[in-house]
């Protein structure tokens, strides 16, 4: 079974468009309101994908995505909050010089999670370094069943 539902869903064609920083992507998922953990004995998998092409407008930069969780819903975009996995840092750039992760129809990040370690609030946070990110877009949610999902090239 596929644990894909708006519970599970961080952010559906989110922009992640911003200057360089750290920044609290779309919404939380409050364990606190489970009946049980996520994935209930199953593993739990967190899917990052892009909706838009990641770019950045001039110089080259890096971006990052990671799962993060805080006793807070506004989870702390400092060292404070607890980070549970992370993707790999990706080049932004123009849409030739672009991580072939951050277009469209690729993964930016499917990973096992560990949610029994985490703090009530779960939530995607963007590390934008070096330079502004001018355009983007992301979907990301939890699943049981990271085969179950397929990326689309123009949501087709």
């Amino acid at each position: 079974m596929t644990m894909i539902d708006k519970l599970a869903t961080f952010c559906t064609a989110t922009s992640v468009a911003a200057s360089a920083g750290t920044a609290l992507i779309g919404s939380q998922i409050d364990l606190s309101t489970l009946t049980s953990r996520p994935g209930a004995g199953q593993p739990v998998y967190l899917v990052i994908l892009p909706t838009t092409e990641i770019i950045t407008g001039g110089n080259a930069g890096t971006i990052r995505f990671e799962l993060a969780s805080d006793s807070t819903a506004s989870i702390a975009t400092d060292a404070t909050a607890t980070v549970i996995c992370a993707s790999p840092t990706y080049v932004t750039d123009g849409t030739d010089a672009n991580d072939a992760q951050l277009k469209v129809g690729n993964v930016i990040l499917c990973q096992p999670i560990d949610v029994r370690r985490s703090e009530r609030y779960l939530g995607i946070r963007c590390v934008t370094v070096t330079t502004t990110t001018t355009a983007g877009a992301i979907t990301a949610f939890l699943t049981t069943n990271p085969a179950a999902y397929l990326a689309y090239p123009n949501a087709i």
